[in-house]
């Protein structure tokens, strides 16, 4: 278990975060969402980089400290950018972390768990970065520890190495092993997991992100729409940027994100607020293509390029505009999705 108790970073005079306690029990996976100076502050005091100078942090019962070796071995930690003996083929660098950690873990089976069989006798230095990820997949899996620590684990790679990863994942939970990830995608938060919090200089908040019923869509407030209303045809989208109201066509607008009640329209690449919340959205949307994909998220299914099945219950959607942007598509939302689309 990793218990997280009264933590808290200041910067100067600004509050970084204030006095949080969260609790991750075995066999459990929670995403914290944050700008990325969270994310590294918090990095810092889980690798001991930094003292934590007020609270605790706990694996296992090992206090984190830099001259802690008990902690380190209870605690795997992965970083977003972990060095790598590039030198080395992948068969040997697995065979080095398995010799390190004195691991039972066998390598043909690590090799297979991270699909780089094909690619054993291959140097490091040539593999893609997708590939180099899932090498330091692989390390966690061969260390075992207790509690595992990933940062933006899944960030800029590839659709594979994103299986890859959620398979690990499941691997972990199966072992009761207590995972954190820490990021700053939402989108890649809400696909690991649905114990999803976001901390920030207020503090640590859950969000709501339980899968919703079959059949039924719950606004943030808890209330549900009327199933009587009808489709209202709008020919304009309005949000707000600094005091101007600016007003989008329905085409225009790649998906909408619903964040603490906020509903954002994203355009391109940029973001708008908009004072419509995302029933009022679906509902005026419905006539020009519009796809409620998920309780968060709205998306205009002129711009859907692939339907991606990650595993059983987990699927996204990669839209076609230039960051190729990807958005949940939850498990019951997904039938109703195939129905549309005339898919079996």
């Amino acid at each position: 278990m990793l218990i997280i108790n009264n933590i808290e970073k200041h910067s100067e005079h600004a509050v970084v975060f204030p006095p949080f306690r969260l609790e991750v029990a075995p066999g459990s996976v929670v995403a914290i969402h944050s700008s990325t100076n969270v994310r590294a502050e918090l990095m810092d005091l889980f690798t001991g980089a930094k003292p934590v100078m007020s609270g605790e942090i706990i694996s296992n019962g090992e206090m984190v400290h830099r001259n802690n070796p008990r902690y380190f071995a209870e605690t795997g930690i992965l970083f977003l950018e972990d060095g790598l003996y590039e030198r080395l083929k992948v068969k040997e660098h697995l065979d080095f972390f398995l010799t390190i950690y004195g691991s039972t873990v066998k390598l043909e089976q690590l090799m297979q768990i991270i699909h780089l069989e094909e690619k054993r006798n291959v140097r490091v230095s040539l593999l893609s970065y997708s590939e180099k990820k899932r090498i330091r997949y692989a390390r966690i899996l061969i260390q075992q520890p207790s509690t595992v620590i990933l940062e933006e684990p899944d960030q800029n790679v590839d659709l594979e190495t994103k299986r890859v990863f959620l398979n690990i994942v499941n691997m972990l939970k199966q072992q009761k092993t207590s995972v954190v990830i820490l990021t700053a995608n939402m989108e890649s938060a809400l696909l690991a997991t649905e114990s999803v919090y976001r901390l920030d200089h207020t503090g640590l908040t859950a969000l709501d992100v339980k899968p919703e019923q079959e059949g039924e869509l719950v606004e943030e407030n808890g209330q549900e729409e009327p199933a009587s209303v009808q489709p209202v045809r709008f020919e304009k989208i309005p949000t707000r940027v600094n005091e101007k109201i600016v007003l989008f066509n329905p085409p225009e607008i790649d998906f909408i994100e619903s964040n603490e009640g906020q509903s954002n329209i994203n355009v391109k690449g940029d973001i708008y607020p908009c004072t419509f919340t995302l029933n009022e959205l679906e509902q005026r949307l419905l006539p020009y293509g519009f796809f409620r994909c998920h309780r968060s998220y709205i998306v205009n299914l002129q711009k859907v390029r692939e339907v991606v099945t990650w595993t059983r219950n987990s699927y996204s959607l990669v839209l076609d505009d230039a960051s190729q942007s990807s958005i949940p598509l939850s498990k019951t939302k997904m039938a109703e999705l195939k129905e549309m689309i005339g898919l079996k």
